[in-house]
This record gives C-alpha cells, structure tokens and sequence, in this order.
C-alpha cells in the first residue's frame, strides 16, 4: 500500500507482523527549503546527518533497548550537529547568545522530563531525561536547571560552543529586519517577525519498540533574535511533544507560539484516542486546517500504537527520516514524498 500527499504521509507497516514493528522517524526542522536554494553540498550533508541520526537510533531499537534509549540517541546527533536549531547549531538570542530548550516523554507511563532556557548544557535532551528520571518535576528552567545538571554530572560547555557563523549572519538578518519596522509597530512587537529560514531546525524524534511502547523527544534553540527569556513549544508537554501508549508519539517543530496555543502534539494524540481516527488524519485535520487558516506553520512526526509512521508539515519542506523494521532509511527534505 503506497499513499503520497502534499506535505503529509502515511507508511503503514503494522499490517506486516502479528506485532507492531520497531520504528523510528525523525526531523530537523520545517520552513521555507527550496531545492533551488540548496547547494549539492548542503543537501547532501543534510541527508548524511538525518541517515545517522535515524539509523543510531534505530539500532537501539534492533538490539532489543527502548523507545525512551532510542529517540534520546537520535536527538543527541541531531544536537551535536550545527545543522540543525538544537544544541550546537542553537540559534542567538537578540543578546547574541544561546537559550536552549528539550523534552522527552514516555508512553508507557505518562512520565515526562522537560528543561527551558539553558546556556551551558551541552546535550539539552539528556537533562530533559534526567528532570524525569531523576527528580520530582516535570520542567526545570534557567539557573536552577543547570544546577540540577551539574548535580547529575552532565557535560557543560562554555555558551561560545553553541556559536555557528551561519546563525549569526540570521541574527543580523532579523535585527535588520526589526529596524525597517516603524517606532509603533516595533515597541509592540519586541521581537523580529517570524521568518522560518531564520528560526527552523528544531529536532526530534519518535520511536515504538518490541514492547509497543510509544517515546517522543524534541530539542530546540528557539527562534532567533527572542528577548525575555522567551520559551516556545519544544519543553511544553502536549504542545511540542507528547507520547501516550493509549494512542501516538508525536515530536513537533515550528512556530512555536501557534503549537503551544492549539496544543498540538496532545491534541492529535486525543483525536486518535477518542475519535479513533489515524494518526495520519489526526495530524492532517491538525496541521493542514487547524493551524493553517491562522498562519501557524510547521509539522509533526507521529508513530502511532500500531507501528503506523506518518509525518505532516504545512510548509515548502521539513528535514525528516524514517527506519522501521524490514525497510532501510528514508530521508527526505522537500515536500515530494516516496510514502
């Protein structure tokens, strides 16, 4: 069975085996990628990175570990990549800094772990974790997050070893941008406008093991040029991240402001729970109508209970992969689609 739409897609596998399949599906961002606008090079290093990142977590899976092991391995090469808007290739702040966001999120029981504004964490997805597993909360920020990183023994970087010249060069481009604007509209806006070439490239990661159990896990930088110590949807759990065995695992990246008002990630998984439609149809009637006709851009990767992989994305392209048992990878950038 073979279903190709406009920026969404469905592969069922759950029909091939008595058990749902393991599985992974990543992403590394959605926005404004045009094919004209890449060079051979970028692309292919692109596909190099989403190849590894999907197949390192993949391989978790195929050696019997969990789906929580998985997607936090595969986030954690997505991180240590400057490729993408997470951990070493975070976007500035409008100080010229980093501020970085993660969660993670377990099906099997509900537990969650998220962690917002830090500055010297090298692998945010991993002090995500360690907020679940080993505290009594659910979302640490600043100061007090990365006390609780030191404790754990985690690694901590210097701020400057989140800096990328290809970044900065954004931060330049959207402050610009702020000084076109007149007096009025810029003192109510307090920030650059949205533009997704400067702020896409959050990570994440979804993933079903030989248990059936759901994870998800989602790591940002945040959008480019924010003041405040703003915090988008990436550490909101059900905005930018959920996962519930009951139904889907879900990761998401875009404007985060829009994702944390329609609470999205939770509200697709409710619409597979109670509605029992697909998760497919759950992220098209979420992504492709609800979002859209208010100007919220940006997708979703989903595995649903069954094994079912899909992705949807309301934008020109989103940096995305896929490995799920009996297949190789798939790694994808624009919106044509071998679903």
């Amino acid at each position: 069975m073979k279903r190709l739409l406009i920026a969404s897609a469905l592969f069922p596998v759950a029909a091939l085996a008595a058990q749902p399949p393991i599985a992974i599906v990543i992403h590394g961002g959605a926005g404004t990628i045009e094919k004209a606008q890449m060079s051979a090079a970028q692309e292919q290093a692109y596909h190099a990175t989403l190849k590894h990142a999907v197949e390192q977590g993949y391989a978790v899976l195929e050696k019997g570990g969990n789906s929580l092991d998985a997607v936090t391995q595969a986030v954690l090469v997505l991180e240590d990549s400057p490729l993408f808007n997470a951990g070493k290739g975070a976007v500035y702040t409008f100080d010229e800094s980093h501020e970085l966001d993660a969660s993670i999120m377990r099906g099997d029981t509900l537990e969650a772990g998220a962690i917002a504004g830090v500055t010297t964490v090298k692998n945010p997805v991993l002090l995500a974790r360690a907020v679940m597993e080993k505290s009594d909360h659910v979302m640490l920020s600043g100061k007090g997050a990365e006390q609780f990183a030191a404790e754990q023994k985690l690694e901590l970087v210097p701020n400057s070893y989140f800096d990328t010249e290809f970044r900065l060069e954004a931060l330049k481009k959207a402050k610009a941008s702020m000084q076109k604007l007149p007096q009025q509209a810029l003192n109510f806006r307090l920030q650059a406008p949205w533009k997704p070439e400067w702020n896409m490239g959050t990570v994440g990661a979804v993933a079903i093991d030989k248990n059936g159990n759901l994870a998800a896990a989602t790591s940002t930088g945040g959008m480019t040029a924010k003041r405040y110590g703003r915090i988008g949807d990436a550490p909101v759990i059900g905005a930018g991240n959920y996962a519930d065995n009951q139904s889907c695992a879900v990761s998401a990246t875009g404007h985060g402001e829009f994702f944390i008002r329609y609470r999205v990630a939770s509200d697709i998984c409710a619409r597979v729970k109670y509605q029992g439609i697909s998760a497919q149809k759950a992220a098209d009637q979420v992504i492709q109508q609800e979002l859209a006709k208010v100007g919220g851009t940006g997708g979703v990767i989903l595995i649903d209970r069954k094994g079912n992989v899909s992705w949807s994305f309301n934008t020109e392209g989103m940096y995305r992969a896929r490995k799920v048992q009996g297949f190789d990878a798939v790694t994808e950038i624009f919106k044509e689609s071998s679903f």
